[in-house]
């Protein structure tokens, strides 16, 4: 009786890397010396390419940080970061492809992309904000819903 062998599945993080980073102040130093009440907002993005080398993948998670005043609505800070990661991803079918690139990668990118924001929110001269976690399959889920309603819906025009 032959053994049917299994095929090989590879899911490894091959680098990571803040592949950009930003952190605009624009009042300061005034803001510095004022009494504000911040109103935190996170923007999250990313995308994922193919590299030339087979089965290798970049995934960038990139978050934006915006604080402002609940008063004036001025901004105090912007922080954006992009952290970067190459994975190499063997024997998985397309499905299950695009749902490690936008739900395993992310998923690990993000712990450093955290850090990458807490620590320039710090560096800037403010107290250290703290990220909850982000259930990217859930995000991912509602993307793949919002895919199928536009193409049901298209397909009835």
């Amino acid at each position: 009786m032959a053994e049917e062998q299994q095929p090989r599945i590879l899911l490894e993080v091959r680098k990571l890397y803040v592949g950009d980073l930003s952190v605009e102040v624009p009042n300061a130093p005034e803001v510095f010396q004022q009494s504000l009440n911040p109103e935190i907002s996170l923007g999250i993005n990313h995308e994922n390419k193919k590299l030339k080398e087979e089965n290798y993948y970049s995934v960038h998670l990139r978050l934006t940080v915006t604080a402002k005043d609940s008063t004036s609505s001025s901004v105090i800070y912007l922080v954006e970061a992009t952290q970067t990661g190459i994975f190499e991803i063997v024997g998985l079918d397309e499905s299950q492809l695009q749902h490690a690139l936008n739900v395993y990668c992310t998923t690990v990118l993000y712990p450093y992309a955290r850090e990458v924001i807490s620590s320039a929110i710090t560096h800037a001269g403010f107290p250290s904000l703290y990220l909850q976690p982000i259930n990217f399959d859930a995000l991912y889920q509602q993307q793949l819903q919002q895919e199928q309603n536009t193409t049901a819906q298209g397909g009835e025009a």
